[in-house]
């Protein structure tokens, strides 16, 4: 089992979904956790007291990743709180699919890239310069920037930058040893525009077709396997890698 015993954790957009998964799962192995949220406090508060009931240590603080300024708060806050800071996860973000790539509007365009893109570009931008040696970050993107999807082309193009950042990190940190990479889960239950949806949306019958095993959607629980072994020290000479939690399809 992986050990992160004093090593303390700033996830991004942890107050529900895959973020707060990947919150509960590091608490349950020892870890601080810093439970990041945008604007649902009574959520963020939630995930808090499930962490401290794992055994871990929390604090919740509220920031905006599209907001630069708020972002190197909240590292502030996590560091006058824990000290070092040994895993941060650019995980906050926001969905906006099924619509034709002609009807994308201005005002559409510039929020995902604000949150999506300027966010957890400065995000990881912070985190290069506030994670201790040795340490881990992650980026949770999405299955979008590995093959395209009609219809989702707004929301794959502000999810894809990311990703060339992580692997241009992961050479410019490499001399501290600190490990840089992206995960891209699939469609995943519980997560996102999947929080609350209908059971007969088209979605389950996509992913239950031949070549994903189970024939199901993703679960946070799924991701957070994944993020789990990127913190781990299994992951110390993996760096600069795109791990696609999807099942075995390429969607």
């Amino acid at each position: 089992m992986t050990d992160l015993s004093g090593k303390t954790a700033l996830i991004t957009g942890s107050a529900r979904g895959i973020g707060r998964a990947i919150a509960l799962r590091y608490a349950s192995r020892g870890a601080n956790v810093v439970v990041n949220y945008a604007g649902n406090k009574d959520a963020a508060m939630a995930t808090a007291a499930d962490v401290e009931r794992l055994g871990g240590r929390a604090i919740t603080v509220q920031a905006d990743v599209a907001v630069v300024a708020d972002i190197h708060r909240l590292f502030d806050e996590a560091a006058a709180r824990f000290g070092e800071i040994d895993i941060a996860v650019a995980n906050a973000g926001v969905e906006l699919i099924g619509i034709d790539f002609v009807d994308i509007t201005e005002e559409q365009f510039d929020r995902l890239f604000t949150i999506n893109t300027k966010g957890t570009f400065f995000t990881l931008q912070t985190a290069a310069r506030r994670v201790a040696d040795n340490g881990r970050i992650l980026y949770v993107g999405s299955t979008t920037t590995a093959v395209p999807v009609a219809r989702e082309g707004l929301y794959g193009s502000s999810k894809i930058a990311p990703r060339y950042a992580v692997e241009v990190l992961a050479q410019e940190l490499a001399d501290r040893g600190v490990t840089v990479n992206t995960i891209l889960p699939t469609a995943i239950e519980g997560a996102g525009v999947f929080t609350e949806f209908d059971p007969d949306h088209p979605v389950r019958q996509f992913v239950s077709r031949p070549g994903r095993i189970g024939r199901r959607m993703g679960t946070v629980e799924d991701v957070a396997d994944a993020a789990e072994y990127f913190a781990s020290d299994l992951a110390a000479w993996v760096s600069g890698q795109t791990l696609l939690v999807t099942g075995g399809s390429f969607q």
